[in-house]
């Protein structure tokens, strides 16, 4: 399994923001395992945190834009984009204003600061997302498309049909994030004329320049508009050449708005917060889709991690079965709720329980349709943390444990007799002055049935 990443070394740029023109500094940053990328507004009070994370995506009108508790994080996708495409995990970004510099469109200018430092590898190991069923997400009102499909890699690939005679349809492919930086980093940000105009009229693209954004001149261009475009690029003489772009600009690749689409996709979907592997098909995408269909990844792949049922042998001789068990536990049938511990180490225990018919509260919980009561799964898991915190102990015999509090109790599904139990339970804490404080599961059949955050104390018998 791959390790994660960071920086080597901290490095900074400068630049303007599109929007505001405002000038920006922005340093990179190395940064802990399990960080991932995270902005930090240094020129406001207490330099408040911004997750790259999609559900604090406000506003994707010309750009993709982040809040959180009233701090806003404008247009990253391009900085993310190189993030990602330079292999990182960890990264934190510090910026003195809002928007992060436009440079030259592109992702270019941040993958070479990247490079400049290099890359190191970190300890704990890197978690990816293995697509296994097509996931997509439509957006009715402009027919734009995300799909994802299983992949043997993280691979993109961006269909565009801008729908005039000067830029038509075009399609770029990204077969692996190493392709990244020779193929897609240098692709430049693009806008048509007629946008370009309510842009300006609007006050907007105060940092716009020549050259850090390809135009389309997909109208024909009034004195009064080209006086405007004179007056806000700073230039004497404007022209459109031969293939509608406006001035002299060179295209990198003849298929290069696609390709600058494609970069906005890999720094939008970063804000999924998780590696992907799997092959991302984007029809007509923008940041409202992308950004949307980041929001449905990050919800799925949460919900899989919660339900993410770990394997166990039941087969396998067991840490110690329900002689071991009772030595620790002062608690004995009925209200034995645990028959055997199938791990069992300083940070987290599993134990296994079989439900059958013969318990003693199905005769009232429900006779005719039986159902585990919920409070007594929780017990359950109460106990087989009690084997993990007793076994801290040289003597056992002598203690009792009793709950101190339980939060964040959640019932999924139903427990009925003939199902097996298992019960995981890790520290969310070391261990002190007798106190357990652990996050416990409870699954079956597959599924998590049950969970809760729980505390218990272990107090000496005089």
């Amino acid at each position: 399994m791959a390790k994660q990443t960071t920086i080597a070394a901290e490095i900074s740029l400068k630049g303007v923001g599109l929007h505001t023109g405002q000038l920006v500094s922005m340093t990179f940053k190395p940064a802990p395992v399990n960080n991932g990328f995270t902005f930090v507004r240094v020129d406001l009070e207490g330099q408040p945190i911004i997750e790259a994370d999609a559900n604090y995506v406000v506003n994707t009108q010309r750009g993709t834009n982040l809040e959180k508790r009233g701090v806003m994080i404008q247009t990253p996708e391009h900085v993310l984009a190189a993030l990602v495409g330079c292999d990182l995990d960890n990264v934190i970004i510090e910026l003195d204003a809002s928007e992060l510099p436009i440079m030259d469109g592109s992702s270019k200018y941040f993958v070479e600061a990247i490079e400049k430092v290099g890359v190191v590898e970190q300890e704990a190991d890197r978690k990816v997302y293995v697509v296994k069923d097509v996931i997509s997400f439509v957006d009715e009102a402009t027919g734009s498309e995300i799909t994802v499909i299983p992949s043997e890699e993280y691979c993109v690939t961006a269909m565009v049909d801008f729908g005039t005679k000067v830029l038509g349809t075009q399609n770029a492919t990204m077969k692996g994030i190493k392709e990244f930086k020779s193929e897609i980093a240098d692709c430049r940000t693009f806008s048509f004329l007629h946008e370009l105009e309510s842009l300006l009229n609007n006050g907007l693209i105060k940092g716009g320049d020549l050259n850090n954004a390809i135009v389309y001149v997909d109208k024909e261009i009034s004195t009064e508009t080209m006086e405007n475009l004179k007056k806000a690029f700073n230039k004497e003489t404007i022209s459109v050449k031969s293939n509608g772009i406006l001035d002299n600009l060179t295209l990198h690749f003849p298929n290069e708005a696609a390709r600058h689409k494609l970069l906005d996709v890999v720094g939008d979907l970063s804000l999924i917060g998780t590696r992907i592997q799997g092959k991302v098909i984007a029809n007509k995408p923008g940041h409202y889709v992308n950004t949307q269909f980041a929001k449905k990844m990050a919800k799925i792949i949460k919900l899989e991690e919660r339900n993410n049922v770990p394997q166990y042998d039941i087969n396998k001789e067991p840490v110690m079965d329900i002689h071991g068990i009772m030595n620790l536990l002062p608690h004995r049938p009925p209200f034995l709720l645990v028959d055997k511990i199938l791990e069992l180490s300083d940070t987290h225990v599993v134990g296994l329980k079989n439900v059958t018919m013969n318990e003693d509260f199905f005769v009232g919980h429900f006779p005719g349709a039986p159902v585990m009561p919920g409070v007594l799964q929780i017990e359950a898991m109460a106990q087989t943390g009690g084997i993990l915190i007793l076994s801290t102990v040289p003597d056992p015999e002598n203690y009792l444990t009793y709950f101190m509090k339980i939060d964040n109790v959640k019932f999924k599904n139903k427990v009925l007799p003939g199902d097996t139990l298992f019960f995981k339970c890790d520290l969310i804490s070391p261990i002190r002055r007798g106190i357990c404080h652990m996050q416990a599961y409870a699954y079956a059949n597959g599924k998590l049935v049950s969970e809760a955050e729980l505390m218990a104390q272990i107090v000496k018998v005089k």
